[in-house]
C-alpha cells in the first residue's frame, strides 16, 4: 500500500509542465508554438507532417499532442486515428489545430476521440488552457493507470502485466473467456492442528510465509493467482493470457514448491525453533476453463471455473490417499511440449462423479 500511495503521489505532485509534440506543416506557426510552449515551461518537440508525427511517437511518448488537420500528405484526421488504433497511444490527449472555418473536420476529430481543438491563428491564454487540460487528463490517466497495474499485480506475474493493462481500454475488466489452460492447487498439511496450538500473530506469520514462498513459485513460473484459501492457494496457467506451454508451467511452478520452497520453509520454521516439518498435497489438471472477473458491482474477484477447475481440486485431496505430495492429470502429460524429467505413472482412478478412469502421474524425487 505504502508503494502504491508513492507512486500516486508522484504522478499527482508531478509540475504542470509536459512533454508537448507540435505537428504542423506550416515551419511559422511550428516555431510560434514551440515559442509559447517553452515559455511556459514545456518540453517541445515538433513534427513537419503526419508520417514524422508518428515516428517522433514510435521513438518516445509525449504527454499531448498539437496536431493540424490540413497538411500535406497524410492530413491530421488519418494520424488521429492510427494514434487512437495505436494501444499503447490510444489515451494520449490530441488537440487539434484547425483555421475558424474548419468547423466540420473538427466535429469530425472531437468524434474519432481529440481532447479537444485550438483554431488559427492561436490565442496564447486558450493554448495554455488547452494544454492545462490535455495535460490533466494524461495525469488522470497515469494514475488509472498505476492503480491498475498495482491491482493486477497481486495475481499476475510482472512481466503479464503490462500486457493485460495495455490490451484493455480505460476501463479494464477482465471479461469472461473460454480457454486451455492448467489449473493447480496446493494444501498445507496439518497446518489446522498447528495453528491450535500457537498464538494468532505466529500463525499468521507462518502462514505468510508459506504462501509467499508458493505464490513466488507461481508467479515466477507465469502463472496466475486465483485465490487463497486458508492454507492453500488456487492457481491457473494460461489465463488470462494463453499460453501454449501452460502445463510446462504449471509442472514446473508445483516441482519448485516440493524441491526448493517448502523444504526451504520448513528450514526456516526449524530456525525459528520449531521442530513440526510440514509436508503439502499439490493437484494439476488441463484442459477446457472458463476465467473472468465474478462478484457484483462493488466488487469483482477474478476467477476460473470449470470442470478442469475441478479435478485439479480433487487431484490435490487425492493425494492424502497415495505416498505423493503431487498428482497430475494425464491431461497434462498430453499437453506439455516438452519432455519433463522424473514425469512417472502412479494409479489409474475414477474420481468420484467421473464415469471414465484417469491415469495419474507424479514427478520422481519430491514424494515425502
Amino acid at each position: 500500500m505504502t508503494a502504491t500511495r508513492e507512486r500516486a503521489g508522484s504522478v499527482s505532485a508531478e509540475r504542470r509542465t509536459g512533454s508537448i509534440l507540435v505537428v504542423d506543416d506550416d515551419p511559422i506557426i511550428r516555431k510560434l508554438l514551440s515559442r509559447a510552449l517553452a515559455a511556459d515551461g514545456h518540453k517541445v518537440r515538433t513534427a513537419k507532417n503526419g508520417a514524422h508525427a508518428l515516428e517522433q511517437l514510435e521513438q518516445a511518448p509525449s504527454d499531448v499532442v498539437l496536431l493540424d488537420i490540413v497538411m500535406p500528405g497524410m492530413d491530421g484526421i488519418e494520424v488521429l486515428d492510427r494514434i487512437k488504433a495505436d494501444p499503447r497511444l490510444h489515451n494520449l490527449p490530441v488537440i487539434m489545430i484547425s483555421g475558424l472555418d474548419d468547423y466540420d473536420n473538427v466535429v469530425r476529430c472531437i468524434e474519432s476521440g481529440a481532447e479537444d481543438y485550438l483554431p488559427k491563428p492561436f490565442d496564447p491564454v486558450l493554448l495554455r488552457a488547452r494544454i492545462a487540460g490535455g495535460l490533466n487528463k494524461r495525469r488522470i490517466d497515469e494514475l488509472e493507470q498505476s492503480r491498475l497495474r498495482d491491482t493486477f499485480a497481486r495475481f499476475l506475474p510482472e512481466s503479464m502485466v503490462d500486457q493485460v493493462v495495455v490490451s484493455g481500454d480505460s476501463d479494464i475488466r477482465l471479461g469472461g473467456v473460454r480457454l486451455i489452460g492448467t489449473a493447480l492447487f496446493t494444501d498445507l498439511r496439518g497446518f489446522t492442528s498447528f495453528a491450535e496450538k500457537r498464538a494468532p500473530d505466529e500463525v499468521i506469520e507462518v502462514l505468510n510465509r508459506y504462501l509467499g514462498e508458493m505464490s513466488d513459485a507461481v508467479l515466477d513460473n507465469g502463472g496466475t493467482l486465483v485465490a487463497y484459501m486458508g492454507d492453500g492457494l488456487m492457481a491457473v496457467f494460461g489465463a488470462p493470457i494463453e499460453s501454449d506451454d501452460h502445463a510446462d508451467r504449471a509442472l514446473r511452478a508445483a516441482r519448485e514448491m516440493l524441491r526448493e520452497r517448502l523444504p526451504r520453509f520448513n528450514e526456516w520454521l526449524s530456525a525459528k525453533g520449531e521442530r513440526k516439518r510440514f509436508e503439502m498435497g499439490v493437484g494439476v489438471c488441463s484442459g477446457p476453463m472458463m476465467s473472468g472477473n465474478v462478484g457484483s458491482a462493488r466488487r469483482l474477484e477474478y476467477a476460473a471455473i470449470g470442470d478442469t477447475v475441478n479435478t485439479a481440486s480433487r487431484l490435490e485431496s487425492l493425494t492424502k490417499e497415495f505416498p505423493h505430495q503431487l498428482l497430475i492429470a494425464d491431461s497434462t502429460r498430453q499437453l506439455l511440449t516438452e519432455d519433463l524429467d522424473g514425469l512417472t505413472f502412479v494409479d489409474e482412478v475414477t474420481l468420484r462423479g467421473k464415469t471414465t478412469p484417469m491415469q495419474l502421474f507424479t514427478l520422481a524425487g519430491i514424494s515425502p
